[in-house]
């Protein structure tokens, strides 16, 4: 079906319908509903509509809050899972019920409480630390912090910079003072702390003297004995602080095994915030709501089914040209063909209108992929991995439901090549069974060899680029004929059409000059279409003929990548069978080759998804393709985490 048809919706129905209206809508899946800023700013409509003030702050916070919790779990409760655990399945019915979801978000608040009474206990101590941390320079003072002085001496704790000499220090206090004793407690590097007893009559002098070495009061707050009794104390509160953290992550713990659950419940407020972000659009002027959107042609059926039970008016109507780009995209493709949504959607979806791609590229991505990995070993794993975890996990992510198959259908064809090749890991059977027994002289059946073959190779590739081009050249010919530009499509594309099929009769035939005379001929009367007076089609054809020459020329050349990557492929994991096989021990040889193989693999699975990429996306797609598609978002049941069962 390639781009699904879209129709433009306007409704109008009662607004004490507005709830269950949106749930049908939600249920048939097949309604985008659009932003009508247009409307509030026809100053005929703005004076009996206004946006209907949708609450989502509720549903918003829901989903953080679910969230949220999710991950506190994952801290102090980790769920043990498989692999390729599938995700669980429930009813439409049971995954919009409100009571469960209800259920989860008080689980969510009650674990996230929890976190919360960790994360000031967690601060507490970090408070407590800190002051530790204050109070340990001054354990040597066994005097009683809150002691300022006695009957006739001041006592006075402070500090100086680690750069002042301590004796000159206490040589300049005990000079001017007179009467009065200076004691080092400890030392950091910053720091010297001081304790210092001075007579009271001498102990502004013994001020003065120590403010010129930098000195500064302690800061011990209001503390009341000595700083070991003060730092026992703190002890004493760490303790408590470990106990009560300790009780709140057993209740966190408590909650283990309710991580479904509160995915579930992400789900269930999903389809709310879904609803709740739909209410935001509609406009309502009192008893009446308006709503305006896209519907999905063929699901017209469905809609009308789900609007059936309301008292409403609507139309469905053909976009018009213009709307084109604001009409929303949906690619719908066989099974085949849609995993190759993802290479598009990675690319840019199609405009509305315009040509999807999928179905004209999927041959020829999955045909290249394999020709630069080909090898049947990969190609294997390829398959069996696809094959597992779609049986077992069965992704539905927007990414992961395109990717995997791919990975399939690309290794269908990577087995293939790789039999073309004769490649299973690289040439690992043919010197495992040399080790065996040195006679052997086993080789794989092959039509060719990447090694030894690889002008052939380069030369096959070149020309399945050539065939791309063509039908990318065609597909833009195929395009300019139904827009009604017959000719620019035969002065253009049909032109140099003619020009390759001419250079290859003078190849095969060996009459160059007849040719090549055709070509000059065809050349100068079509690469001037479009262009006014002489010195115009002059200019035009000599830029034709630069810009055409070197562009074909370097995109055919791009092409060799997919004989460059294969004999890199080959040549890395014969390397590897190679360094096994010297060792000339079973073992060793497996051990090397299994490394070896892997990172061969690792590498080049990648790889050519890169390159492929870049084929389909510069070479192929720079000739036909028309980007700009706003996906189709439908107000939808759409869940991450739980498959819904159709009853």
């Amino acid at each position: 079906m390639a781009i699904v048809k879209m129709k433009r919706l306007k409704l109008i129905a009662l607004a004490k319908d507005r709830d269950a209206l949106l749930s049908a809508l939600q249920h048939a899946g097949c309604v985008e509903v659009r932003e009508p800023a247009e409307y509030l700013d026809d100053k005929s409509y703005a004076a009996l509509l206004h946006r209907d003030a949708a609450n989502l702050a509720e549903a918003r916070n829901g989903l953080t809050e679910l969230q949220h919790a999710l991950d506190v779990l994952g801290q102090y409760a980790p769920e043990k899972k498989g692999l390729f655990t599938p995700r669980a399945q429930m009813g439409e019915a049971e995954l919009l019920d409100g009571s469960a979801r209800k259920a989860a978000l008080e689980k969510a608040a009650k674990i996230n409480g929890h976190a919360k009474a960790i994360g000031q206990l967690n601060a507490r101590e970090t408070r407590v630390r800190a002051d530790q941390a204050a109070l340990t320079p001054w354990t040597a003072c066994d005097m009683p912090l809150e002691l300022k002085e006695t009957k006739f001496a001041a006592v006075l704790l402070g500090t100086v910079p680690n750069t002042a000499n301590f004796d000159a220090v206490a040589g300049a206090v005990e000079e001017a003072a007179k009467a009065a004793s200076v004691r080092l407690l400890s030392s950091d590097r910053e720091l010297h702390y001081l304790e210092i007893l001075v007579h009271k009559d001498c102990r502004q002098e013994a001020l003065d003297a120590l403010r010129g070495c930098g000195f500064s009061f302690a800061q011990l707050k209001d503390l009341t004995g000595t700083a070991s009794e003060n730092i026992r104390q703190l002890d004493g509160e760490l303790r408590e602080i470990e106990a009560e953290r300790k009780k709140e992550i057993d209740a966190i713990t408590a909650f283990r095994g309710t991580q479904d659950e509160l995915r579930a419940g992400l789900d269930r407020v999903n389809q709310v915030l879904a609803s709740e972000s739909a209410k935001e659009r509609l406009l309502t002027g009192g008893s009446i709501l308006f709503l305006d959107g896209w519907a999905s042609v063929p699901e017209i059926p469905e809609l009308e089914k789900a609007l059936a039970g309301f008292e409403c008016a609507y139309e469905l109507t053909e976009p018009a040209v213009e709307e084109y780009p604001e009409v929303p995209v949906e690619l719908r493709n066989s099974k085949l063909i849609r995993p190759m949504n993802m290479v598009t959607e990675m690319y840019a979806l199609p405009a509305y209108g315009t040509i999807d791609p999928n179905p004209l590229m999927a041959p020829f991505f999955i045909l290249f992929y394999g020709m630069m990995l080909a090898d049947m070993g990969y190609g294997l794993i390829m398959m069996i991995l696809s094959w597992i975890i779609m049986k077992k996990a069965k992704p539905n992510g927007a990414t992961m439901r395109h990717m995997i198959p791919l990975m399939g259908l690309c290794g269908i064809s990577t087995f293939i090549w790789g039999a073309v090749t004769g490649g299973f890991f690289g040439d690992f059977i043919p010197q495992f069974l040399k080790l065996i027994n040195p006679e052997s002289t086993f080789a794989l059946p092959a039509l060719f060899s990447p090694v030894d073959d690889a002008l052939s190779v380069m030369v096959g590739s070149l020309v399945l680029g050539v065939v791309q081009i063509f039908t990318g050249m065609g597909i833009s010919m195929y395009k300019q004929f139904k827009r009604g530009e017959a000719m620019a499509a035969l002065c253009n594309e049909g032109a140099w059409f003619m020009v390759f099929i001419l250079a290859g009769v003078a190849a095969l035939t060996g009459q160059v000059m007849p040719c090549v005379i055709a070509i000059l001929v065809l050349l100068v009367l079509t690469q001037g279409y479009g262009k006014k007076g002489i010195l115009g089609k002059l200019t035009g054809i000599f830029g034709s003929l630069y810009n055409n020459l070197t562009g074909y020329f370097s995109d055919i050349l791009s092409y060799s990548r997919l004989m460059a990557l294969m004999l890199a492929g080959a040549v890395i994991a014969q390397v590897f069978n190679t360094l096994g096989a010297m060792t000339g021990f079973i073992p060793t040889f497996i051990l090397i080759s299994a490394v070896g193989n892997v990172l061969n693999f690792a590498l080049n699975i990648l790889g050519c998804y890169v390159h492929d990429m870049r084929l389909m996306c510069l070479e192929f797609f720079g000739r036909f393709y028309e980007d700009g598609g706003k996906p189709f978002r439908p107000l939808n049941i759409n869940t991450q985490y739980v498959d819904i069962v159709k009853k």
